[in-house]
């Protein structure tokens, strides 16, 4: 993974999202699969989101996403479910009046878990030996102090 650099920062922060519909309904076999995967893509890439990987099985999505530190995975799903569902009720009103009655393609919930190169414990075992690395520095160092 990358590193990806804007005006004033430089990140590496890629989300996997995995969220169901309504009601677990497997209803996203095709043509309905390539056409909310078209949706979904055509959504990432007017809100600069990019979409790495997309995989919609018929009952649930799995999709991992490369974004700016700007975008929360709250705000990243908001716009991919609300814009997705208007849409996909848009192209397919047969399938809303079917199976989501209730006039909602997603549940509310979702699960997220951030993607890195290191691992939680290598992280961990990092930031706690930040001050003694700090301090051998320290101890190293020729400079002559003030006082």
């Amino acid at each position: 993974m990358e590193l990806r650099r804007n005006t004033h920062h430089v990140y590496r922060i890629m989300y996997h999202f995995v969220w169901i519909p309504k009601y677990r309904h497997k209803v996203f076999e095709e043509p309905f699969r390539a056409d909310l995967k078209a949706i979904i893509q055509k959504i990432g890439y007017d809100y600069d989101i990019e979409i790495v990987e997309l995989e919609i099985p018929v009952d649930h999505i799995h999709m991992v996403v490369r974004a700016e530190p700007k975008d929360s995975p709250s705000s990243i799903m908001q716009k991919i479910k609300s814009l997705s569902a208007r849409e996909f009720f848009r192209i397919h009103p047969q399938i809303r009046h079917k199976y989501f009655w209730g006039g909602k393609l997603w549940t509310q919930s979702y699960f997220v878990e951030t993607i890195g190169n290191a691992s939680e414990k290598v992280i961990r075992e990092y930031i706690k030996n930040q001050l003694e690395a700090m301090n051998k520095g320290e101890e190293n160092s020729k400079q002559l102090g003030l006082f």
